[in-house]
């Protein structure tokens, strides 16, 4: 099957993207280089062609009490132009996704899923759905998204809009306003750790929009950004990725966002696994390490205690802002205490990692 493009292909070529497939679609991988696209997040701005992202609309009567059994986060806290992070899982407790709820206006939300699982989720929610008096709409291709990120975003921003960015709080939305001459949701959310903002607009928008924030944001420093430092960047706020840290077989307990797990909301799907697992404790978790051996942990790297196997490493990298090695790993709860050290096989050798807090960078310092 062919990759599929977003609205901004061309424009990716011209700014001299190195394009790769990502979740079935045609995607930068970076631009000037990781490091470089990076270190322009956390001290300047970057920008992002996050297009792929899925879009599900949600209305009608029931549309709360079907999002209350859909996911685990309590949707009914929700005040309009209000987003919500949550996770939604299978009967088992697993990961189905995770996903950002807006609220748009009573009985009305827009639902942001990841790229890779579209066909997925939307299948999951049509299945949910049944027996409850909503309407669920699949609008990922009719919408483009652009993610401006970095302690200099809304300076950037505030160039193109006469909105007011100072009165939008994280984790809120204007619901449409101008933006270089077209009308946009704006969200202030992010996956970067940064202070930052999403526009979602039509497809056709989508390359004016891009090149109206580059040219307002070129002087301050703002660079095009990549798939390679988007990871980079979640991966030092710990900011758990489908298919990583969190899946089918791993639960948002696990994952170490049961604070997004509201067992006090009434029933909704993998409630009675997740209260065990809150209860008695996870018999495995997602824990941090550093590399104290020379050598990069990978996805998929096994992870050993005292000789005997322990868990997997579920994403590890270089930092680019902590200049280490580091990793995220699915242990045995018994081996997740800060400080254990770790053994880490890469390439037939095991190598020496020690278990550190978590998240390995906090914004505005280190």
């Amino acid at each position: 099957m062919t990759a599929k493009q977003t609205p901004l292909y061309d424009t990716h070529l011209r700014y001299g993207g190195r394009m790769v497939e990502f979740g079935g679609w045609q995607l930068p991988v970076q631009y000037s280089g990781i490091k470089e696209e990076h270190q322009s997040v956390r001290t300047a701005a970057g920008l992002f062609d996050v297009s792929h992202m899925g879009e599900v609309t949600v209305g009608g009567r029931e549309a709360l009490a079907f999002l209350q059994k859909l996911v685990t986060n309590d949707v009914a806290k929700l005040g309009s132009n209000q987003v919500l992070y949550t996770p939604m899982c299978y009967p088992c407790g697993g990961t189905v996704d995770d996903l950002l709820v807006y609220k748009q206006e009573e009985g009305s939300y827009l639902l942001v899923i990841n790229a890779a699982n579209i066909e997925k989720d939307w299948n999951w929610m049509l299945e949910v759905a049944e027996g409850f008096a909503v309407e669920l709409g699949n609008v990922s291709d009719q919408t483009a998204q652009l993610a401006l990120q970095g302690p200099l975003a809304a300076g950037v921003l505030a160039k193109l809009t006469g909105a007011p960015l100072d009165r939008l709080s994280y984790y809120r939305f204007f619901p449409e306003v101008d933006v270089a001459g077209k009308q946009v949701l704006v969200s202030r959310t992010g996956y970067t750790g940064e202070d930052g903002f999403e526009l979602y607009c039509k497809p056709d928008e989508a390359v004016h929009l891009w090149e109206a924030l580059m040219a307002a944001g070129s002087p301050l420093g703002l660079l095009p950004c990549g798939l390679g430092c988007r990871d980079t960047l979640r991966f030092e706020v710990c900011f758990p990725l489908y298919g990583h840290e969190l899946s089918r077989d791993i639960s948002p307990v696990e994952a170490g966002i049961g604070m997004f797990v509201k067992l006090d909301k009434g029933d909704f799907i993998g409630c009675n696994p997740l209260r065990e697992q809150k209860e008695r404790g996870p018999k495995r978790k997602i824990v941090g390490f550093e590399m104290l051996d020379r050598g990069v942990a990978r996805g998929g790297y096994s992870v050993w205690v005292d000789g005997s196997q322990a868990g997997v490493v579920t994403t590890g990298s270089y930092s680019p802002s902590l200049n280490k090695n580091l990793g995220l790993a699915l242990v045995d709860a018994g081996y997740a205490e800060t400080g254990k050290t770790l053994a880490i096989e890469i390439r037939g050798k095991q190598l020496a990692a020690r278990i550190i807090a978590k998240p390995f960078y906090k914004r505005g310092g280190k």
